[in-house]
């Protein structure tokens, strides 16, 4: 969960500190990254990638929960939510990538997305902004493609429930691509929107 303001900047008493609840959370939940690859691609454990995968989506939930109910929302958080997010995106497609479950062409458009969007940051910085809010077509893409890689993984085999999984996978894999790169453009445009003032405040932009 974002834990950041309208003007994408963090309030709360807190910004600048490191060490709170949520951000401990925040690291525990990027130090499950590797081992889910590993876990994927090494012994290709599936059931217990799938129990990290989501023991970070809930703690992805408790860390924004912690950080409004604490006040404790801070600069790091902002970053280090979309950050998680995005290397547990990476980490599932070249796993499903390696484990030859999806085609090559969906591992290239879900990180070119991001590639794009890191392209806009120089511009953002012009502006006093190193990112804007999460919105919430963002969180919608996201949650979709953390419901298609499980079921991917779980469709990688034979019977009836294998082929269940992997047709409910697909759907949420092409809505979640689809919203993911909708939201991207939502973003650019944003920036465009932010260039354009030249009083350097962030436009008018919808909660997260």
């Amino acid at each position: 969960m974002a834990r950041q303001t309208v003007s994408g900047r963090p309030g709360g008493t807190h910004a600048r500190a490191v060490w709170t609840l949520p951000n401990i959370i925040s690291m525990v939940r990027l130090a499950g990254v590797p081992l889910f690859l590993w876990l994927v691609i090494g012994p290709e454990a599936d059931v217990w990638a799938l129990v990290v995968l989501m023991v970070s989506g809930f703690s992805d939930w408790l860390d924004g929960f912690l950080a409004r109910r604490l006040d404790q929302m801070s600069k790091l958080g902002e970053i280090l939510d979309p950050v998680a997010d995005r290397l547990y995106i990476l980490a599932a497609v070249v796993g499903l990538l390696y484990r030859d479950i999806i085609p090559w062409w969906v591992a290239v458009i879900l990180p070119a997305r991001d590639a794009f969007l890191w392209c806009l940051v120089p511009f953002l910085r012009t502006r006093g902004y190193s990112a804007l809010p999460v919105h919430y077509l963002g969180k919608a893409a996201t949650a979709a493609l953390l419901y298609a890689f499980p079921l991917l993984f779980l469709g990688d085999g034979g019977g009836a429930a294998a082929t269940l999984a992997r047709v409910f996978g697909w759907a949420f894999a092409i809505w979640g691509m689809g919203l993911y790169w909708w939201a991207g453009l939502l973003y650019a445009w944003q920036v465009r929107l932010l260039m354009a003032d030249r009083s350097r405040h962030a436009p008018s932009l919808p909660e997260s």
